[in-house]
């Protein structure tokens, strides 16, 4: 609202501005010939001081520079006679020199100023000197007078006439204002006026001064004494005026002056004044005062003239008065004629327009005198209140002067008509900068000057401008632009031009932002010494320089440390209570200001309420009254009433009561026997009160207890024992000295009197000899000096438990399924408890599996179940299905448990299997996956086999149909042929018993990637790359076009690896639109950074060049550089092995190739030995060796079938010296014509359990087919070292 208000004077105060810049006289400039204009003069009426110089302005200018003279009272005033007058040098102002004695009353009169030179004479108003006066009061006789109580009364002031009037006021003897009110009120003749008078309107001091202005000099009347008679008054009566009388009256205004209407009536009571308008409002600038008698209504209007009532008013009746108003005018402008600068030959018009009531009459002069006597002119024309000049020549300037007059005054204005030939001149200074604010009146000056007068345009950047929207041509040649915006900045250029040439100029116009306060302070609660800020942000145009000014209470801040101006905000510290108020910034330009307020109230603590008072005393209560403290801005929630029992516990302050805060008093409830005292916190917004000071110390007197002892308990500690305990009474509620407790008991439902015990000081009995587990009937009663307490209450307590004595018997068990059991039993005796029974504990504990080859590792830890209160069943859940259990049953006290019934066996049924303990799927090929499973962890029964369930997945991640397959329990592996290569395959695999198929376990892998449409990459200076081998196991899927993203969801998905010859094969599932992707891999706990290839468009990757025997992480990563977020997969672990490739890696190896010679020389020359002594002759007895130990799977064979045939030497015929033969039947030949190569590499032979060695001789013809079908291939050197080692 504050701002808006702002904003709209601002607006008013503008367009104010803009108007006078539009409408200023036409100027002639000073070097230019100009008849005379009168720029200052006194008013029509002054009044002067005696004491100081008369100065009667009149000061003129114009080309040349004009005389000034005078007249007084109509005739010319010598100047040069009089030496108390002086006129200033170039000027006409007077100067009269009244102080050294002259009297002053012989310079009033009228005065009137005229300014003359070659081009005409200009004339002042009549100035009317007067002296101002203040003369003292005639003597009058003591004014004594004697009224009667009730009557009304008019006391006379009449001060003498002044000039200016005088200021009256009634006060007494010591200056002091005497009290006014709508009883007693001041006319505004000065009268003192009583409706109606009291007896304290006694007085001898009634004293009416007149303070005159002018002279600041007071004069006063004598004092009236008044006089108030009882012995006959005026009773009650209806209104009447005292003033005006009769019940009309006339009063005329003058427009545009203040009409002040007033009524004072008298009656008893005091009558109440309002007023009316009849057939009309009054208008709305009206305002009223002394007490609604009188109404003013300023700057008065025609609208004003009216009949007013004034209407009086009390219980009795009322009475009314009519002012008929009239409102005339004394002469005023409506349009005062302007001066007239024409070129020869040219038209002009004076136009004298005037109104008032009555209508004045216009007088035309020139040069001062009137028209009717002025030289004739033909070329003048006078209709009424206008001269017409035409075709004026050059010689015939003047001045002219209109005089427009009624009874109420009179209006003067001075116009020359200037007859000029000038070519045009820019008179506003060229090259100026005008800067406004945005969406604000931007006006560009171009005062201009010629004669004919110049005509102006406007080009912006050398384009014309054109009068329309948004830019206006005035008159004056000045350029309006409404709604200025940045774009209207530039350079701005105006031609004045007449027939008599051209004249430019150039301004610039810029365009600013307006400053703003985007962020306004707030209004802050803040207590009492801690910190309060007051922000304020300001956007500004940055061309401009602002200045911030904080104002408290719009005055400017405290010189005090504590206030802290930072660039956008006020700091406050340690705020105090004088820092309340009102905090303003104002953020000001060159060109524009804003401001924003906000308040800052200071909270704190309530002071302390006071003056605590003790009333109403009573034997059990008081009334406590309070004074409370300063709220400190934050009103009082509560109080709470506190007392200090000085008897039992002094130095305690304990809170008795709470109060709201709107009550500073409270009825207190009291104990005897307590020694009070009583003090007061208040609490508000911020905090408590410190504690008032305590009030004065109020006791009461003794009594019996009131109450017993609470919380009466019986319980046995042990067998044959109660314990009775209770919690004692408090000092407060002892009510007396001397406190003891009875203590009673008897033994329930046995009629037995109560038994008795008096203690003192303590809070517990113990009974002892009692029977076990027994209930008896306790009570505890209060006594002291002055008596018992009320009659107690019965508390039911219970003497000591012991151990149950027997076991629950007849435990039977129903199996329910695999894994629920329930169990029976019958309850004990409530005897045999010998307490109070909490329940019975059933104790189970799982012996072993009822598999045959199933045994238990170590025994299970035994399990159990309460079950509360007499039950006698009771159920077993969670058991492991296809197993024995154990059970008993124990029945438990608050004691302890009590015997366990006998064990008892129970066995589980079958169930369904857990699911199996793993699922892999190893070795992936084009079209085959190798699954390997592990049985569950819980067979729950006798497994019977496993249901495997599996899936395609493709790129949307969406799911095939299913397949299904089942397989034995003794199978743990399968090779899944004919699948799709590149293919993601989901597979469930589930373990079954005779009871159904358990929860499944799920596993997720890729065939391998179809490498024929797939080239590798060539690594520059090792040619090219070989593509992996068909068979390498690299788990990728395929490469699609284009993948659907899901939703929502991870960027990666499944990520799988493998190593081949080449490398580490590296494949993933994207979902992403990131622009770069990378693999990124890094040595096993190695300090370097991460090394990484960039893999846009791929789901798989080859990484080569790893360090044989090492191990990497690997991971894959998507970026985009326009977004902060990196998405990463798991970090993978990729084992490198030692020897990627053992024949590329020994084979090229120098020693290795030198080794390899050789070992092939020496084998060269063995078999060269070997066939020379096979050639000697001789058989050799291998036949009858083996028929000697025959072995039912070693046969002979024919030479001609393939056996060995005998060699002719019969010194061969003996075993071979350190020969021997096997248990087993095999002969070991130390010589023979086999190969060496055939030992290490040929046969199908095998070793039984015992590692001997089972095998076949085979014959030299099969050999040799074997020879030759192996001569294609190059026999390994590694195979034939090992053969020869």
């Amino acid at each position: 609202m504050e701002r808006h208000r702002k904003w709209t004077l601002g607006i008013w105060a503008y367009l104010l501005l803009v108007l006078e810049h539009l409408t200023i006289a036409l100027e002639v400039p000073l070097d230019l010939p100009q008849p005379p204009t009168i720029t200052l003069q006194s008013p029509k009426d002054y009044i002067f001081d005696p004491r100081e110089p008369i100065v009667i302005h009149c000061e003129a200018k114009g080309k040349p520079h004009p005389s000034f003279s005078w007249t007084r009272n109509g005739t010319h005033f010598d100047i040069e006679k009089d030496s108390k007058v002086t006129m200033k040098p170039n000027s006409g102002t007077l100067v009269i020199d009244i102080i050294s004695g002259e009297k002053a009353e012989a310079y009033e009169g009228t005065y009137q100023c005229t300014a003359h030179n070659d081009h005409g004479t200009a004339v002042s108003n009549n100035i009317v000197i007067r002296q101002s006066r203040s003369p003292l009061w005639s003597k009058e006789k003591d004014n004594k007078i004697a009224v009667q109580l009730g009557n009304s009364l008019v006391l006379q002031c009449r001060p003498p006439a002044g000039l200016p009037p005088p200021i009256i006021m009634w006060m007494d003897n010591n200056l002091q204002r005497l009290s006014l009110s709508p009883r007693v009120s001041q006319a505004l003749n000065g009268d003192l006026y009583f409706s109606n008078v009291l007896l304290s309107d006694t007085r001898t001091d009634y004293i009416c001064y007149a303070r005159f202005p002018r002279t600041q000099t007071i004069q006063q009347k004598q004092p009236i004494s008044v006089t108030v008679l009882e012995n006959s008054p005026i009773g009650e009566r209806k209104p009447g005026f005292m003033m005006p009388l009769g019940p009309t009256s006339t009063q005329m205004v003058l427009k545009g002056e203040t009409l002040v209407l007033e009524c004072v009536a008298e009656g008893l009571p005091t009558p109440s004044i309002m007023w009316q308008k009849d057939g009309g409002e009054i208008s709305k600038s009206a305002s009223f005062h002394n007490f609604n008698k009188t109404l003013n209504i300023s700057d008065v209007t025609e609208a004003d003239a009216g009949n007013y009532r004034c209407v009086a008013n009390n219980n009795l009746g009322s009475a009314s008065h009519i002012i008929k108003v009239t409102v005339k005018a004394a002469p005023f402008w409506i349009s005062a004629p302007r001066n007239l600068i024409l070129a020869p030959n040219e038209t002009g018009i004076l136009t004298c327009r005037v109104s008032g009531e009555p209508k004045p009459k216009i007088s035309w002069f020139v040069n001062g005198v009137p028209l009717q006597n002025a030289p004739s002119d033909r070329s003048r024309k006078v209709e009424d209140d206008t001269v017409i000049l035409s075709n004026v020549q050059t010689g015939t300037s003047a001045v002219y002067q209109c005089n427009a007059s009624n009874e109420f005054g009179y209006v003067l204005a001075n116009a020359f008509v200037n007859v000029l030939a000038e070519p045009p001149r820019v008179l506003t200074p060229p090259n100026r900068i005008y800067q406004v604010i945005t969406n604000n009146h931007a006006l560009l000056d171009c005062a201009s000057f010629g004669s004919p007068t110049p005509i102006i345009t406007w080009f912006k950047d050398r384009q014309s401008i054109k009068n329309g929207d948004p830019y206006v041509i005035h008159e004056n040649g000045t350029l309006e632009i409404h709604v200025a915006q940045p774009l209207n900045t530039g350079k701005y250029t105006c031609i004045a031009t007449n027939n008599l040439g051209i004249k430019e100029n150039h301004v610039f116009l810029e365009v600013k932002e307006p400053t703003r306060i985007l962020k306004q302070p707030e209004y802050k609660v803040v207590q009492r010494g801690m910190k309060a800020v007051f922000e304020c942000k300001v956007k500004h145009d940055p061309t401009l320089i602002p200045t911030m000014t904080w104002l408290k209470d719009s005055a400017a801040l405290p010189d005090d440390g504590r206030f802290v101006v930072e660039k956008e905000s006020l700091v406050i510290k340690d705020v105090v209570d004088g820092d309340e108020g009102t905090y303003a910034c104002h953020m000001n330009t060159t060109l524009d200001h804003d401001s924003a307020s906000a308040m800052l109230t200071v909270v704190e603590r309530p002071d302390p309420p006071a003056d605590l008072e003790l009333t109403g005393q009573a034997e059990r209560s008081v009334e406590l009254t309070w004074t409370p403290g300063d709220e400190h801005n934050s009103p009082t929630q509560k109080f709470i009433v506190q007392y200090e029992d000085l008897l039992h516990l002094p130095g305690v302050w304990v809170n008795l009561t709470e109060v709201p805060g709107t009550s500073p008093t409270t009825q207190l409830n009291l104990s005897p026997y307590v020694y009070y005292s009583f003090r007061v916190v208040a609490v508000n917004g911020v905090g408590y009160s410190d504690p008032s000071q305590p009030s004065r110390q109020y006791r009461t007197n003794p009594a019996a207890p009131d109450v017993n002892p609470s919380d009466v308990k019986g319980e046995g500690s042990e067998p044959g024992n109660l314990v009775i305990t209770w919690t004692p009474l408090t000092g407060l509620q002892s009510n007396g000295p001397g406190l003891e407790y009875s203590v009673q008991w008897k033994q329930k439902d046995v009629e037995e009197e109560w038994s008795t015990k008096t203690v003192a000081n303590v809070s517990m009995f113990v009974l002892s000899g009692t029977p076990t587990y027994v209930p008896y009937e306790i009570k505890v009663q209060a006594i002291n000096n002055y008596g018992a307490g009320p009659e107690p209450d019965v508390a039911l307590g219970y003497s000591g438990e012991d151990l149950p004595l027997t076991a629950p018997d007849s435990v039977q068990i129903m199996v329910h399924n695999s894994t629920v059991a329930e169990v029976h039993w019958e309850p004990v005796s409530s005897p045999s408890v010998r307490g109070k029974l909490q329940g019975y504990k059933v104790y189970y504990r799982r012996e072993r599996g009822l598999h045959e080859a199933e045994e238990e590792p170590q025994p299970q830890p035994e399990q159990f179940l309460l079950f509360s209160g007499n039950r006698s069943e009771g159920r077993l859940p969670g058991l492991q299905p296809y197993s024995l259990y154990q059970l008993h049953i124990k029945v438990l006290n608050s004691k302890g448990e009590g015997p366990a019934s006998a064990s008892k066996p129970f066995e589980t049924p079958e169930g369904v299997p857990g699911p199996p303990s793993y699922l892999n799927a190893v070795q992936p090929s084009l079209d085959s996956l190798t699954l390997e499973w592990g049985p569950p962890q819980r067979n729950n029964g006798r497994l019977a086999g496993y249901t495997l369930k599996y899936q395609p997945v493709n790129s949307t991640s969406e799911l095939g149909p299913i397949k299904e397959m089942t397989f034995l329990a003794n199978e743990t592996t399968f090779v899944l042929s004919n699948l799709n290569s590149s293919m993601l395959y989901k597979f469930y695999l589930s373990a079954k018993t005779i009871k159904g198929s358990g929860p499944d376990i799920s596993q997720e892998a890729f065939t391998a990637m179809d490498t024929t449409h797939t080239q590798p990459p060539v690594v520059t200076g090792k040619g090219p790359t070989t593509p992996p081998h068909p068979t390498t196991p690299i788990s990728q899927p395929p490469s699609p076009t284009a993948h659907k993203a899901p939703p929502l969801g991870p960027v990666f998905g499944n990520v799988n690896t493998s190593v081949s010859e080449d490398g580490a094969v590296i494949s993933w599932e994207y979902f992403g639109h990131h622009k770069n992707v990378y693999v990124e891999y890094i040595v096993e706990n190695s300090k370097d950074d991460w090394k990484k290839e960039l893999v846009n468009g791929s789901h798989s990757h080859m990484l080569k060049g790893l360090k044989p025997g090492s191990t990497y992480k690997v991971r894959v990563v998507a970026r985009d550089p326009a977004v902060p977020t990196v998405h990463s997969t798991e970090e993978l672990t990729v084992a490198v092995p030692a020897i990627a490739n053992r024949q590329v890696d020994i084979a090229t190896q120098g020693w290795f190739i030198g080794l390899m010679c050789a070992i092939a020389l020496l084998i060269l020359v063995l078999l060269i030995v070997c066939f020379i002594k096979r050639n000697k002759g001789g058989k050799y007895p291998v036949k009858e060796k083996e028929d000697a130990h025959q072995d039912p799977e070693i046969q002979p064979m024919k030479e001609d079938d393939g056996t060995f045939g005998e060699y002719s030497d019969t010194e061969d015929h003996k075993p071979l010296k350190g020969s021997r033969t096997p248990s087993n039947g095999t002969v070991r030949r130390d010589e023979s014509d086999d190969s060496l190569v055939d030992y290490g590499e040929g046969g199908d032979g095998q070793f039984n359990e015992d590692g001997s060695f089972i095998g076949q001789y085979s014959g030299k013809k099969e050999r040799d087919t074997h020879e030759g079908n192996e001569s294609s291939e190059a026999p390994s050197p590694v195979n034939a070292m090992n053969s020869f080692v």
